[in-house]
Protein backbone atom coordinates (compact mmCIF):
# COMPACT_ATOMS: atom_id res chain seq x y z
CA UNK A 1 0.00 0.00 0.00
CA UNK A 2 1.46 3.56 -1.07
CA UNK A 3 0.66 7.06 0.40
CA UNK A 4 -0.07 9.86 -2.11
CA UNK A 5 1.44 13.38 -1.09
CA UNK A 6 -0.81 16.18 -2.78
CA UNK A 7 0.43 19.93 -2.71
CA UNK A 8 -2.23 21.85 -3.44
CA UNK A 9 -2.04 25.23 -5.27
CA UNK A 10 -4.68 27.82 -6.67
CA UNK A 11 -4.15 26.48 -10.18
CA UNK A 12 -1.74 23.60 -10.18
CA UNK A 13 -1.21 20.37 -7.88
CA UNK A 14 2.21 18.47 -7.12
CA UNK A 15 2.04 14.99 -6.32
CA UNK A 16 4.35 12.81 -4.67
CA UNK A 17 4.09 9.27 -4.08
CA UNK A 18 5.19 6.77 -1.86
CA UNK A 19 7.65 3.40 -2.87
CA UNK A 20 5.28 0.21 -2.12
CA UNK A 21 6.84 -0.34 1.48
CA UNK A 22 5.92 3.28 2.91
CA UNK A 23 10.06 4.16 2.93
CA UNK A 24 10.74 6.46 0.36
CA UNK A 25 8.66 9.37 -1.31
CA UNK A 26 9.35 10.08 -5.63
CA UNK A 27 7.61 13.03 -7.25
CA UNK A 28 4.84 11.58 -9.53
CA UNK A 29 3.87 14.81 -11.47
CA UNK A 30 2.59 18.49 -11.64
CA UNK A 31 -1.22 18.75 -12.12
CA UNK A 32 -2.26 21.87 -14.27
CA UNK A 33 -6.11 22.19 -13.30
CA UNK A 34 -6.70 25.68 -13.37
CA UNK A 35 -8.96 25.53 -9.64
CA UNK A 36 -10.99 22.79 -11.45
CA UNK A 37 -11.54 20.18 -9.20
CA UNK A 38 -13.12 18.19 -10.98
CA UNK A 39 -9.96 17.74 -12.89
CA UNK A 40 -7.80 17.00 -10.39
CA UNK A 41 -10.20 14.56 -9.23
CA UNK A 42 -10.29 12.69 -12.22
CA UNK A 43 -6.45 12.41 -12.23
CA UNK A 44 -6.81 11.33 -8.47
CA UNK A 45 -9.06 8.28 -9.71
CA UNK A 46 -6.51 7.19 -12.49
CA UNK A 47 -4.16 7.28 -9.16
CA UNK A 48 -6.38 4.90 -7.12
CA UNK A 49 -6.76 2.53 -10.15
CA UNK A 50 -3.00 2.62 -11.20
CA UNK A 51 -1.95 2.43 -7.37
CA UNK A 52 -2.53 0.86 -3.94
CA UNK A 53 -3.27 4.22 -2.14
CA UNK A 54 -4.23 3.82 1.23
CA UNK A 55 -3.42 7.15 2.51
CA UNK A 56 -3.50 10.68 1.60
CA UNK A 57 -1.40 13.56 2.64
CA UNK A 58 -1.87 16.77 1.73
CA UNK A 59 -0.25 19.98 2.82
CA UNK A 60 -1.97 22.60 4.75
CA UNK A 61 -0.44 26.08 3.78
CA UNK A 62 -0.42 27.32 6.95
CA UNK A 63 1.18 31.46 7.37
CA UNK A 64 5.00 31.53 9.14
CA UNK A 65 2.44 32.40 12.42
CA UNK A 66 0.48 29.23 12.32
CA UNK A 67 -2.93 31.37 11.42
CA UNK A 68 -4.78 29.97 8.40
CA UNK A 69 -4.69 31.95 5.02
CA UNK A 70 -7.07 31.66 2.37
CA UNK A 71 -5.06 28.98 0.78
CA UNK A 72 -6.04 26.69 3.91
CA UNK A 73 -9.72 27.02 3.17
CA UNK A 74 -9.18 26.81 -0.99
CA UNK A 75 -7.17 23.51 0.50
CA UNK A 76 -9.71 22.51 3.27
CA UNK A 77 -12.87 22.50 0.63
CA UNK A 78 -10.53 20.42 -1.12
CA UNK A 79 -9.77 17.99 2.02
CA UNK A 80 -13.58 17.87 2.00
CA UNK A 81 -14.22 16.73 -1.55
CA UNK A 82 -11.15 13.96 -0.51
CA UNK A 83 -13.09 12.68 2.44
CA UNK A 84 -16.29 12.13 0.84
CA UNK A 85 -15.34 11.00 -2.79
CA UNK A 86 -12.15 8.32 -1.05
CA UNK A 87 -14.19 7.64 2.71
CA UNK A 88 -12.52 3.95 2.33
CA UNK A 89 -8.83 5.78 2.62
CA UNK A 90 -6.85 7.05 5.41
CA UNK A 91 -6.32 11.31 4.43
CA UNK A 92 -4.49 13.67 7.00
CA UNK A 93 -3.02 16.91 6.60
CA UNK A 94 0.64 17.95 7.28
CA UNK A 95 1.61 21.59 7.70
CA UNK A 96 3.58 22.38 4.47
CA UNK A 97 5.46 25.70 5.50
CA UNK A 98 8.33 26.31 3.42
CA UNK A 99 8.17 23.28 1.74
CA UNK A 100 7.63 25.32 -1.19
CA UNK A 101 11.45 27.16 -0.48
CA UNK A 102 13.14 23.68 0.19
CA UNK A 103 12.30 22.83 -3.61
CA UNK A 104 13.48 26.02 -4.92
CA UNK A 105 16.76 25.54 -3.30
CA UNK A 106 17.12 21.99 -4.30
CA UNK A 107 16.22 23.04 -8.03
CA UNK A 108 18.74 26.33 -7.56
CA UNK A 109 21.25 23.71 -6.31
CA UNK A 110 20.43 21.12 -8.94
CA UNK A 111 20.72 23.97 -11.13
CA UNK A 112 17.13 23.58 -12.87
CA UNK A 113 16.63 26.18 -15.66
CA UNK A 114 13.94 28.59 -14.91
CA UNK A 115 11.77 27.25 -17.72
CA UNK A 116 11.41 24.03 -16.03
CA UNK A 117 11.26 25.05 -12.59
CA UNK A 118 8.19 25.97 -12.88
CA UNK A 119 6.72 22.72 -14.23
CA UNK A 120 8.87 20.47 -11.24
CA UNK A 121 8.37 22.75 -7.99
CA UNK A 122 5.11 21.64 -7.18
CA UNK A 123 6.32 18.05 -7.48
CA UNK A 124 9.05 18.81 -5.59
CA UNK A 125 7.16 20.29 -2.87
CA UNK A 126 4.70 17.06 -2.70
CA UNK A 127 8.23 15.25 -2.30
CA UNK A 128 8.87 17.23 0.35
CA UNK A 129 5.25 16.98 2.35
CA UNK A 130 5.40 13.11 1.73
CA UNK A 131 8.83 13.32 3.82
CA UNK A 132 7.85 15.09 6.03
CA UNK A 133 4.81 12.91 6.99
CA UNK A 134 6.88 9.66 6.49
CA UNK A 135 9.45 11.22 9.49
CA UNK A 136 6.79 12.06 11.67
CA UNK A 137 5.11 8.96 11.60
CA UNK A 138 8.39 7.09 12.18
CA UNK A 139 8.97 9.09 15.46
Amino acid sequence: MRILGIDYGASKVGLAITDLLGITAQGLETVMYHGNDKILLKKMDELMEQYEISTIVIGMPYRMDGSKSQRVEATEAFLHKLKCKYNQITIETIDERLTTVAANKTMQFLDVKKRKKKQVEDTIAAVYILETYLHKKKN
